[in-house]
């Protein structure tokens, strides 16, 4: 307890306007309550998914709010004074001031630790969609971790739907694998979100996709960190070309490649997930 209210303390002092302002904290009850500045536009998945007779972001909206988000996360992992883990980066811990700029909160979960230095826990903790593999089989989070997270993020705003969703049939189907399955035959813009009903930004879209499905890499060392997140959306450098063997999701196959035992991945991969679930 002592240990995170040090850390809850010290992200009190972070100061960014993609940010929200931690104000303070108390128990209540033997619960302990996190106090943020009000956002009285709520959440960003509040508009995301909203029924079709009510109000949706455009696309200039969206593609602003993925920049701010962007530019919180480098400051939180480069410029501030330690390294922020964030931790459960998503669409509803995105939340819109009253001029609908996106401002990432919630930092109950972060973790802080001295540039130069590895955060120092084994503990998994998020959200079931938005996991590492590398997190969920050696519960070890960094910088990239939360990368995978906004990997996920990105192709959530884009398409409007949840980073794992239940199909008609049960099973679960995760959207970067259907995101992926129409880059390679092309047809990237067609899981754009209908709601926006075509009026969007062509090059925009396709670029927050492509940047999507390469910050949800399974291998960390294949994700770019926020400094070239933010220099992709600035357009200051240019995005890799993508191709079928670097976008290779099979993690099973890319880790048997690699010499892991499949079945062995397997297993703990499905029990850190179902430790979560319990």
């Amino acid at each position: 307890m002592k240990e995170f209210i040090s850390e809850i303390v010290s992200i009190g002092r972070i100061r960014h306007r993609h940010l929200v302002q931690l104000l303070g904290y108390c128990r209540r009850k033997g619960e302990l309550l996190l106090v943020y500045d009000y956002m009285q536009n709520g959440s960003r998945d509040k508009y995301l998914y909203c029924e079709e007779n009510k109000p949706t972001l455009n696309w200039d909206q969206r593609f602003r709010i993925i920049k701010g988000i962007s530019s919180g996360l480098l400051y939180l992992h480069e410029r501030w004074d330690k390294v922020v883990i964030h931790r459960d980066i998503k669409a509803s811990n995105v939340l819109l001031d009253n001029e609908m700029n996106g401002r990432l909160g919630d930092f109950g979960l972060a973790r802080l630790y001295d540039h130069g230095t590895d955060l120092q826990t084994t503990h998994v903790v998020g959200t079931i969609g938005y996991l590492a593999p590398k997190l969920i089989s050696t519960g070890k989070a960094s910088p990239l971790t939360d990368v995978f997270a906004f990997g996920r993020f990105l192709l959530e705003v884009t398409c409007g739907q949840r980073p794992l969703n239940i199909n008609t049939d049960d099973n679960q189907e995760l959207l970067v694998d259907w995101v992926l399955e129409h880059w390679r035959k092309g047809s990237l813009t067609e899981t754009v979100d209908t709601r926006l009903q075509g009026d969007y930004n062509v090059d925009e879209a396709c670029l927050v996709l492509k940047l999507g499905l390469l910050c949800s890499h399974p291998f960390t060392n294949v994700r770019p960190n926020m400094q070239y997140v933010v220099q992709y959306l600035d357009r200051d450098l240019s995005l890799p070309e993508l191709t079928h063997a670097d976008m290779s999701f099979s993690i099973l196959t890319l880790m048997q490649d690699e010499g892991f035992d499949p079945y062995i991945l397997s297993s703990i991969i499905s029990e850190r997930i179902q430790s979560l679930i319990d």
